[in-house]
């Protein structure tokens, strides 16, 4: 599998020095995106991209070959770099292509039904690449020099990089393959992004004997996990509650919403704070959910498929704007994929709301005259953790996915008619994973 990380290192010294390149860049992709919008009849019929960026670049670059262009891109762009200038014309292809399609997408569509028309193309934000030897060049330890616009026409520029960033890349980085880098700003400052690429290889177990941990992120406590085996036994249960990350955040909020009363709009510092919270809770979180798949040798770690589309209703909505369960899914799929670990996600419909033993529905919170809405109550009159027994549904769930993708089409077909709920994948339970274990071992027997 192949992983791609970056890494930013800061530029010192420098600050608006870079602007120019930048336009200039973007400059020329405008340019071109006006060329392959007037020329894409032929440029679609050649199918390999190397050849497309040929093909335009001998419309609009003069060469001893073709002296001749249509289009006089070295007039109006002097001196451009020719690394540069070839993935300007990528960019330009790229973004052609997509624009032509949705319009294709759009036209197809039922004019009563179809949204707005897809927007012309433009270069938006991109920043150059600057590729090695052409545009950039390593001088020393922390020390570069990068051919950028400056003074009307492209020359190289001798900066400083910061020194914990290039000791943190050759002490972390060293067995990776070094891409060119990107020339981007944040904020007020200046970076060079360096892409990494990296080949490793994931776990390869039989269903029956992974091990897996089934998390259920939730807005009350940050993660609750259950580590379990094929045949439903539960090894290891896990909470994990900040209580004073989550008080911090909520102060904060209030303090917004009162800047708000009094007819602030924008308020930048205060969500920067908010920001900054969630991303340490996010970050919390994930370093819970990767020592505790650590801890068990887990091979997959399963979570819900969270779909967070569409308007928020009730008291919680601002909280559940807020969630970064997203961010922490990404953080711990790149961390589990550098441990060998398989990342999965089941349906999240009914985790929370059906009981693990079966019994159908349960009652949370007011509805079962409890204060808290983690706790939840079963039809048979159990009380329980309601995000753990979650966390035991999503296991199973993943369980009896697997166990059936495994399995012959006859086979599948009878396990479906004596355990009719593993036919509806949002119904099950962990006790539906129980009773498919039951009739595998006695179909076995």
């Amino acid at each position: 599998m192949k992983i791609l990380s970056t890494y930013k290192v800061k530029i010192k010294t420098y600050n608006y020095i870079f602007r120019g390149t930048v336009e200039v860049y973007r400059h020329a992709v405008d340019f071109l995106i006006n060329v392959c919008l007037k020329e894409w009849a032929e440029i679609k019929k050649i199918d390999l991209s190397l050849s497309r960026q040929q093909y335009v670049e001998r419309l609009c670059h003069f060469t001893k070959k073709h002296p001749e262009t249509v289009y006089d891109f070295d007039k109006k762009f002097y001196k451009f770099p020719s690394f540069l200038r070839r993935a300007a014309i990528n960019e330009a292809i790229g973004k052609v292509s997509s624009y032509k399609s949705n319009l294709k997408n759009w036209e197809e569509e039922d004019p009563n039904t179809r949204g707005r028309r897809p927007s012309f193309p433009r270069a938006g934000y991109i920043c150059p690449c600057m590729y090695r030897k052409n545009m950039y060049q390593r001088t020393g330890a922390y020390e570069a020099r990068i051919k950028v616009y400056i003074r009307n026409t492209w020359d190289w520029l001798d900066i400083k990089l910061r020194k914990s960033d290039m000791d943190y890349i050759d002490r972390r980085c060293s067995g990776r393959r070094k891409c060119a880098p990107v020339l981007q700003k944040r904020g007020k400052e200046w970076h060079l992004d360096f892409p990494f690429e990296e080949f490793l290889e994931l776990c390869d177990v039989d269903v029956a004997d992974r091990i897996i941990c089934a998390v259920d992120l939730g807005i009350n406590s940050a993660a609750t996990i259950s580590v379990m085996c094929s045949d439903g036994t539960i090894i290891g249960r896990h909470f994990l509650k900040l209580p004073k990350e989550q008080d911090c955040l909520t102060h904060n909020i209030n303090r917004i919403k009162k800047a708000q009363q009094h007819g602030n709009r924008k308020m930048p510092r205060l969500w920067a704070k908010v920001n900054g919270i969630n991303h340490d809770i996010s970050v919390k979180t994930a370093e819970f959910i990767m020592d505790v798949a650590v801890l068990y040798n887990a091979d997959v770690i399963v979570f819900e498929y969270l779909e967070k589309k569409g308007k928020k209703r009730g008291s919680r909505k601002q909280r559940l704007h807020l969630w970064k369960s997203q961010e922490v899914q990404r953080i711990v799929t790149d961390k589990a994929h550098r441990l060998g670990m398989h990342i999965a996600r089941i349906c999240a419909w009914n985790t929370s709301r059906l009981a693990y033993d079966g019994s159908g529905r349960v009652l949370r919170g007011k509805q079962a005259g409890f204060p808290s809405y983690s706790v939840c109550q079963f039809q048979n009159g159990k009380v329980y953790n309601c995000d753990l027994s979650a966390s035991y549904n999503i296991g199973a769930r993943y369980f009896i996915r697997e166990i059936l993708k495994s399995l012959p089409e006859k086979e599948r077909l009878a396990l479906e008619a004596e355990v009719p709920q593993v036919a509806k994948r949002s119904t099950c339970t962990w006790s539906t994973l129980i009773r498919l274990n039951a009739e595998l071992v006695s179909s076995v027997a």
